[in-house]
């Protein structure tokens, strides 16, 4: 039976994800057992182990020959989780990769200060390299997630949110955390600039791609699999591209119903599927796609200043897959 595309990728990478779990543990290392249990509820429930995968693989792209690739790899899956913790709170989210999110079994200060304890590790971790221009990166994708998030949460639930305005906070939100974590590899391994920037670049297109994604998946009504409630971004009050595109071609008739369904967190399964309905009509979803698939192509294309060979094709897998993924 022929593989699919994740199952080639995970036969590939199999060892060092196997690496990157045990340096995960092993960097945690919390004075406070809550702490590690607070920590431990997001960083060990079922993660892609994207970002850390993209250090090692970048870092070997480049030549990188050292051992510490695998401990500086857990600096990029501790701030993608203080992210989740933090936004899951400010959200009031339900589910997190199919359980219950940390804020609802622990309270919101002990959660808040878990992400900030994340963040903090990560720098001290980044400091361990005595790069400043590692902690530089590091401390800028720290800022630019946080930036991203107050600007997703001043434009909460306005109708008005420009394609522009996106684009900007999902650079912010996912791409900026992709970009730092290729950019970073490039930095360890001393490779010229040149290469610095070309994996900055697929990183930063990767992120963009992996993101659009992961707003067409939320209208995909199928919760299982996404590991959280279905139309959860709208319920929560984000737009994101499907339904940008979609308002802005709408008919008046149907974008006051269109807006009657976003505007109430409420909304029933036969609304959503009436939204979904526009969505398709109006291009929404196929001119989300297709922006992800320009982003997917500028990132393969990223690649090709670097020699030939199974970990340069691993990250194109990886450029595939953050199109295709189905969760």
């Amino acid at each position: 039976m022929k593989k699919s595309l994740k199952e080639k990728i995970l036969t590939l990478v199999e060892k060092d994800l196997a690496d990157i779990e045990k340096a995960m543990v092993k960097n945690l290392t919390p004075h406070l057992p809550l702490v590690k249990d607070v920590a431990s509820h997001i960083l060990f429930a079922g993660g892609k182990r994207l970002r850390p995968l993209l250090m090692v693989l970048c870092a070997r792209l480049c030549g990188y020959n050292g051992t510490y690739d695998k401990t500086l790899s857990t600096i990029f899956e501790y701030l993608h989780a203080a992210t989740l913790l933090h936004d899951d709170l400010i959200d009031d989210a339900k589910m997190r990769r199919g359980q219950t999110v940390a804020h609802k079994i622990w309270n919101n200060a002990t959660v808040v200060l878990t992400g900030d304890f994340l963040l903090a590790r990560s720098l001290s971790i980044a400091a361990t390299t005595n790069n400043p221009k590692v902690i530089q990166v590091v401390a800028q994708i720290t800022e630019e997630m946080s930036q991203g998030e107050i600007q997703q949460l001043h434009r909460k639930g306005a109708l008005d949110l420009s394609e522009a305005e996106y684009m900007d906070i999902i650079y912010r939100k996912t791409a900026v955390l992709f970009q730092g974590t290729c950019h970073t590899s490039a930095l360890i391994a001393e490779a010229p600039d040149i290469k610095a920037d070309a994996l900055a670049d697929y990183g930063l297109n990767l992120g963009m791609a992996f993101q659009m994604t992961d707003d067409l998946l939320d209208y995909s009504q199928d919760s299982k699999a996404l590991g959280k409630g279905v139309g959860a971004d709208l319920k929560e009050g984000k737009l994101t591209l499907p339904v940008i595109y979609t308002l802005s071609k709408a008919d008046k008739k149907d974008r006051i119903q269109l807006e009657d369904i976003i505007c109430n967190p409420k909304f029933s399964k036969s609304d959503f599927k009436i939204l979904i309905k526009y969505l398709k009509a109006y291009g929404g979803l196929a001119y989300t796609q297709k922006k992800a698939q320009i982003h997917t192509a500028k990132a393969k294309f990223a690649l090709n200043g670097f020699e030939d060979g199974q970990t340069r094709q691993i990250l194109t897998y990886l450029a595939d897959y953050a199109l295709t993924r189905k969760a």
